[in-house]
């Protein structure tokens, strides 16, 4: 445990010396507030017409730009230690393959887990504004429901990150895996129907979250879906460090 947490404390530190942790939290913010102000702006021009937005317009939008930030977070992880050629002094060292990938994970989810605690501010201002106050059940499990979809997120990446030494490559592959898990099976699956959807629709990642954890409900379904998925991306990860240290 004091590897992993070594390895992902030192990740997180690196997201904050480096561009890429300033850029996404300013792209965040900025389109978290745009949609913010526009839905307020919208709800007060109504007359009272319009119904009171919900903090869904925080954590909705917020997941669907996780389509774009993971990948971003992840692509370096793994691919930048095999460029540099870093991967095989670690491999050496007294550090088990499983602890090297979920150390990485670990310090990509400590990353979104801040950035996810910053944009309470928005459910916390809306608080203020709707009257008697936003329902706090969706508020509890739509913030839930982000933490298991970027657990889940940043799984796949560091999964694809362990295929590849080349960082653009790691973030294309990861963003096309999250795009078909994310639209084009939930799409194919509305398509189908019962007569095939079944499979389709337990494996679309955003039907977990928009059919239940969006509304304030929760399923064990739906935890065990999410917490299953990111221990196999996990555990794909470090079977491929695991086949390069026997090369």
């Amino acid at each position: 445990m004091r590897n992993i947490w070594t390895i992902a404390i030192r990740e997180y530190k690196h997201y904050f010396a480096s561009p890429i942790a300033y850029i996404l939290a300013f792209v965040t913010f900025l389109a978290l507030g745009g949609y913010f102000f526009l839905n307020i702006y919208y709800t007060t021009q109504s007359g009272g017409q319009a119904p009171p937005p919900g903090v869904d317009i925080v954590t909705g939008l917020l997941v669907f730009l996780f389509v774009f930030i993971c990948p971003a977070l992840t692509m370096r992880l793994l691919s930048e230690e095999q460029r540099l050629g870093t991967l095989e002094l670690l491999l050496t060292a007294p550090l088990r393959d499983w602890e090297l990938v979920v150390g990485k994970w670990l310090g990509a989810f400590l990353f979104m887990l801040t950035l996810i605690a910053v944009t309470f501010i928005y459910p916390i201002v809306l608080n203020l504004m709707v009257k008697p106050g936003i329902d706090q059940g969706p508020l509890l499990t739509g913030y839930l429901g982000l933490l298991l979809v970027s657990a889940v997120f940043l799984g796949i990446g560091v999964m694809v990150s362990s295929f590849f030494s080349n960082q653009v490559a790691s973030y294309v592959t990861t963003f096309g895996i999250l795009f078909v898990f994310w639209w084009i099976i939930r799409i194919t699956s509305q398509v189908v129907g019962a007569a095939g959807g079944g499979v389709l629709t337990y494996l679309d990642f955003s039907g977990h979250f928009y059919n239940t954890l969006l509304g304030g409900v929760i399923e064990i379904g739906d935890l065990v879906y999410y917490l299953s998925m990111t221990a196999l991306t996990l555990f794909i990860g470090t079977m491929t460090v695991e086949m390069r240290r026997w090369k």
